[in-house]
């Protein structure tokens, strides 16, 4: 994103303004452009959200620390602590929705940083109103999560030994131990669930898990896939419950049924 987006000046009336109602949501921004981070936070302020912003990963567990936070956009490259290791350690204790910024055609930060837990990247350069409708979509899926909202028919799906309740978004194993899924990995197993045995291409699952246009050359949704059979393959055959079918996309093999 260049320093200077005509498109986000535009835009930018309302820094320091003060909104009548509730905010849409509390926005940590962390990158070390300064002049990105005015941008961006008077872009999302414009929209109706909080927004705090900080130069140095360092900062971002104190913001957290006195400020309930709703949705974290990350820099990867920061000076000290990088972005990498940022969104490892919110991961380890927290669902908090992140996006990453990468720099533009540096795919291996992108797919690392997902296989982080991160729920999203954009690249720089991008557009404002890209990143608002990311931010969004983000939100409205970790609001679901919390409110037990689904976007599927719901009720409980089993396979494998494994449970899924889709109305409280809760997947439990054999042993009847809760896995974590984040997000984007609850919206593709249900996905997977709901068309057992039928071939999903990436351009379907992509558009699932994270509610955008697809990119022929977004990897993304494969590592998503990776992180998500790292969760639940655990057949002592090696066999994964997760298919993939060459140049098609990926298919759920178990039978699944409805509790």
């Amino acid at each position: 994103m260049p320093k200077r987006d005509a498109s986000i000046v535009e835009s930018d009336k309302s820094e320091g303004g003060i909104h009548t109602v509730p905010p849409e949501g509390h926005v940590l921004i962390c990158d070390d452009d300064a002049e990105l981070r005015r941008l961006l936070a008077s872009f999302l302020r414009s929209h109706g959200y909080r927004v705090t912003t900080v130069g140095d990963g360092r900062d971002v567990a104190r913001q957290m620390q006195s400020a309930p936070v709703d949705l974290v956009i990350l820099d990867i490259m920061l000076p000290g602590t990088s972005g990498l290791e940022i969104c490892r350690d919110l991961r380890a204790g927290s669902m908090i929705p992140i996006l990453m910024l990468t720099a533009k055609g540096d795919e291996t930060d992108r797919i690392v940083g997902l296989e982080m837990g991160a729920d999203d990247y954009m690249s720089k350069p991008f557009g404002p109103r890209e990143l608002l409708a990311r931010v969004r979509a983000m939100l409205r899926r970790s609001r679901m999560a919390g409110s037990g909202a689904t976007t599927g028919a719901g009720g409980v799906l089993e396979f494998e030994g494994w449970t899924l309740d889709a109305s409280r978004r809760e997947l439990r194993n054999p042993a009847g131990v809760i896995i974590d899924l984040s997000t984007g990995e609850f919206d593709l197993l249900l996905a997977f669930l709901e068309a057992p045995q039928r071939i999903l291409t990436r351009e379907h699952l992509l558009d699932i898990s994270r509610n955008r246009a697809p990119n022929g050359f977004d990897r993304s949704i494969d590592v998503q896939v990776s992180r998500l059979r790292r969760k639940i393959d655990a057949s002592e055959d090696g066999e994964s419950l997760i298919k993939t079918v060459r140049g098609a996309g990926y298919m759920f093999v178990p039978k699944v049924k409805r509790a």
